[in-house]
């Protein structure tokens, strides 16, 4: 299989050495408008080759990116302390164009990492002409691992026995599913030691763990980079798998023409069949008002 990746940057680069020891990769090609950094990233990666499975590393054009099975847009500027992702829209919206009309050929399908994910998915769409679902945003899929590492620590439990959603907007309107959210079989709302008055606070923190991490080192990488190789992983291998992703919506849960996160199923074929999850009526109206925010942030780009 051959992955190319589109900035190498501190999320570029996670994701490329996650996606190495992952094994996913038999090619992997770095691209970055700083071509002695995308040359030096490879240069780097395949000195320790020894250490993960076979694969050929090396900076490649864009021309050339466009010929792969899966290509990973993470270049665009990161987010600085005190900023959400929105405020990024302006500066890396001119970057997703760009990108996206250089991959109208495309023929693999392009995971959009660079923030704010889902106005940039909606872009690389818009630009490429390619269809929807071949254009996959990461979404709230690290806002769900948040989410269950979280309840982790609050249940004293190992993360993957909870199961649990974040949908909408990868940023400040996300909607945390806490109606759903279950273990065992069970309702956590169900649970006699769950306090739902908790719910507030472990949900602010889930929003703010971006701006946490920022604050301390500058940028987040490492855990968005595991997503992006596990979701490459999942999509080359044509697994079919129930993913938090981004898309552009075509009708599931009453939202159109803006791109945000639903469970969806995802394989080669891009993010195909989006499935509504169940919600109370809280949540719902918390969607509608979480695609609406993302639809004002595309218009002020117009």
């Amino acid at each position: 299989m051959k992955v190319g990746i589109i900035g190498t940057g501190w999320v570029g680069a996670s994701v490329a050495i996650s996606v190495l020891h992952d094994g996913t990769a038999r090619e992997l090609l770095l691209h970055d408008t700083r071509t002695d950094v995308a040359e030096g990233e490879a240069m780097d990666l395949r000195h320790g080759s020894s250490f993960y499975p076979s694969a050929d590393v090396r900076a490649a054009g864009l021309a050339e990116i466009a010929t792969c099975e899966a290509i990973v847009l993470t270049a665009g500027r990161g987010g600085r302390p005190g900023q959400s992702r929105l405020d990024l829209l302006r500066d890396n919206a001119a970057v997703a164009r760009e990108v996206g009309a250089q991959l109208a050929a495309a023929r693999g399908v392009v995971v959009v990492v660079t923030n704010p994910v889902d106005v940039m998915t909606q872009l690389v769409v818009e630009a490429s002409g390619l269809p929807p679902e071949r254009v996959v945003g990461t979404g709230t899929m690290l806002d769900t691992a948040r989410l269950r590492q979280i309840l982790g620590r609050e249940l004293d439990l190992e993360p993957r026995s909870i199961h649990g959603q974040v949908i909408g907007e990868h940023g400040d309107s996300e909607v945390v599913l806490w109606s759903t959210v279950e273990l065992g079989g069970r309702r956590l709302r169900d649970l006699p030691r769950w306090d739902r008055a908790r719910e507030p606070a472990l949900a602010a923190e889930l929003r703010g763990a971006a701006a946490e991490i920022i604050r301390r080192k500058g940028a987040t990488n490492h855990a968005i980079g595991l997503v992006t190789a596990a979701l490459l992983r999942w999509i080359l291998r044509g697994e079919r798998r129930v993913l938090t992703v981004s898309r552009v919506q075509d009708g599931a849960a009453g939202i159109t023409g803006v791109a945000l996160s639903l469970p969806t199923v995802v394989g080669r074929d891009g993010a195909t069949e989006v499935i509504v999850p169940e919600m109370d009526d809280g949540e719902r109206a918390a969607l509608l008002r979480s695609a609406e925010v993302l639809r004002a942030a595309r218009s002020s780009l117009s």
